[in-house]
């Protein structure tokens, strides 16, 4: 049997708000790699995994440190590459008050995603997408994938809490994201950089 190769995208903010929303923090230390490996079938083959993510801002100094100690973990993993949007601040008013406040907003990533598998596609780099989100923006790259190349397949993961009609009518199936398979790809509590830093899990993570 021909080996089928398999690219996963990772929104990597819808991932976490469905873990954050499930109030499943002790699997925050989520090693991405062995979770999409985990998902292929016998005779599928994981090529890459693209992760999509933005610097968070006003946040606290320690949260800074967590997201930052996570994404250096993940840049140890073979085979794993980060793609970064945007995270700013949009200004809202209060209705009652009229109190001016900053909301933070992640932006970019969704479009970046979106433009990923359409052009991995296009350079034949994998048999099957796997795109783990929940976030109905990225249908119509699915569609243009769909339409123009009948032999390729997209599964949709969803992450927990993350469910969306739209996607399942679309793509070529989908999955979920369980709490088995969660606490099975997990990284190791510490993790040895080149050089011997070694990064550990954060505490509030366990």
């Amino acid at each position: 049997m021909k080996s089928e190769r398999v690219i996963a995208y990772i929104d990597g903010f819808n991932l976490y708000f469905g873990l954050k929303e499930k109030e499943w923090y002790c699997y925050y230390w989520l090693d991405i790699q062995k979770l999409c490996r985990k998902l292929l079938l016998p005779q599928q083959r994981l090529v890459r995994v693209k992760y999509f993510t933005s610097r968070i801002k006003k946040a606290s100094p320690a949260k800074h440190k967590r997201q930052s100690t996570y994404i250096e973990a993940l840049q140890t993993l073979p085979d794993v590459k980060m793609y970064y949007g945007k995270y700013q601040l949009t200004p809202y008013k209060c209705r009652n008050c009229e109190y001016i406040n900053e909301i933070p907003e992640e932006k970019m990533t969704d479009v970046q995603l979106g433009v990923e598998v359409i052009s991995d596609a296009y350079q034949d780099k994998y048999d099957t997408a796997f795109i783990i989100t929940g976030d109905v923006d990225i249908v119509p790259s699915i569609e243009k994938v769909r339409a123009e190349f009948s032999n390729k397949r997209v599964i949709v993961v969803f992450p927990p809490k993350r469910a969306a009609d739209d996607l399942r009518v679309i793509a070529s199936g989908y999955l979920h994201i369980d709490e088995k398979l969660l606490s099975e790809s997990q990284l190791p509590d510490e993790i040895v950089k080149t050089g011997g830093y070694v990064l550990k899990r954060p505490k509030e993570w366990t």
